[in-house]
């Protein structure tokens, strides 16, 4: 084996044995409600600051449409403010 693989074995090893091991006192969860209201909280804040920004808003009253090209050759047209 190599010396990543012995790593890895060992490891896996230390890991299976310590939760193998592990009474029910020292299972018991800790902080499980506040971390999953905490993260409630955050999705409805962060939805409501992500839905009032609408992006920008461009006022322009006459447009016209320009070519582009890639570097393959491919046609875009954009849509370009004349001013």
């Amino acid at each position: 084996m190599t010396k990543t693989t012995t790593i890895a074995a060992a490891l896996a090893a230390i890991t299976l044995a310590t939760a193998l091991t592990a009474s029910t006192a020292e299972a018991r969860p800790r902080f499980g409600v506040g971390l999953g209201i905490g993260l409630a909280a955050g999705a409805v804040v962060g939805a409501a600051a992500a839905s009032t920004y609408g992006g920008p808003v461009y006022v322009c009253q006459s447009w016209h449409y320009q070519r582009s090209y890639d570097r393959w050759g491919n046609v875009y047209v954009t849509k370009v403010c004349d001013y």
